[in-house]
């Protein structure tokens, strides 16, 4: 999706030392003079990208979302957030997920770091063909995004519509609900094959955008469904299922 969009000039891609990981080598291959990897300096890249940002740039910021989120947070909230620019943070490997990295890269706070700074878009797509799509979203948002990403490949689900701010019901029902987001999306689709083979039927909800929060919708299925569950590979605190609270 980066490479696609590549040919707005205003756009530029850094990275800190991880492209090959990130993905972000493609982007780099059409657009050299418009990619950079600053070497291991999260905090100095995201100073980098507000001082471009301020020039007219639509630039992304490309690490492991332990080293976005986590290690540039005060560059993020007070040269991106503050001044409202149009940054996008990328934060990759999140979670459990990604594996053997072991527990100080497994950034299980990111959504909640990101959900409490003010002006901040918080998304998080299920799949290719939704992390294809929240790219090229945040890329006409005017303003900070962050752009949560796993490391696992998952199933490719059949496309969806995507607008920031609005979930996709991927099963109705009346049972239950369970809003999820990322890759455990494809995990609840399995587990309501599993309950209804027992005779249950729950709505599940995609909520790709976790800030702004689609609160009609979250409304409208607690209502219809009475118990309400929140999947997500992350801390209960912070993150989807206190924004659904």
């Amino acid at each position: 999706a980066l490479a696609e969009i590549g040919s707005d000039p205003r756009i530029f891609v850094l990275d800190a030392d991880l492209q090959c990981c990130t993905r972000t080598e493609k982007f780099g291959a059409l657009y050299p003079e418009r990619s950079r990897n600053v070497g291991i300096a999260e905090a100095n890249m995201v100073g980098i990208a507000a001082g471009m940002a301020t020039c007219g740039k639509i630039v992304f910021v490309n690490s492991f979302a332990m080293f976005t989120a986590g290690r540039a947070f005060e560059q993020i909230r007070n040269s991106l957030a503050y001044p409202h620019l149009n940054v996008k943070v990328i934060g990759t490997h999140a979670g459990v997920t990604v594996g053997k990295d072991g527990a100080t890269h497994q950034c299980l706070e990111d959504l909640a770091i990101m959900r409490s700074i003010p002006g901040m878009v918080v998304l998080s797509p299920c799949d290719a063909n939704e992390t294809y799509q929240a790219v090229k979203a945040a890329a006409e948002i005017k303003g900070p995004v962050y752009l949560r990403l796993a490391r696992l490949a998952t199933p490719v689900l059949d496309p969806m519509p995507f607008t920031v701010g609005k979930g996709n019901v991927l099963a109705d029902g009346s049972d239950a609900v369970i809003f999820t987001c990322g890759l455990m999306v494809s995990e609840c689709l399995k587990a309501a094959e599993l309950l209804k083979e027992k005779g249950m039927h729950p709505a599940i909800v995609n909520l790709h955008t976790i800030k702004p929060i689609d609160a009609e919708l979250v409304r409208a299925y607690a209502a219809k469904c009475k118990r309400v569950y929140t999947v997500e590979e992350h801390s209960v605190i912070g993150g989807l299922g206190e924004a659904v609270c």
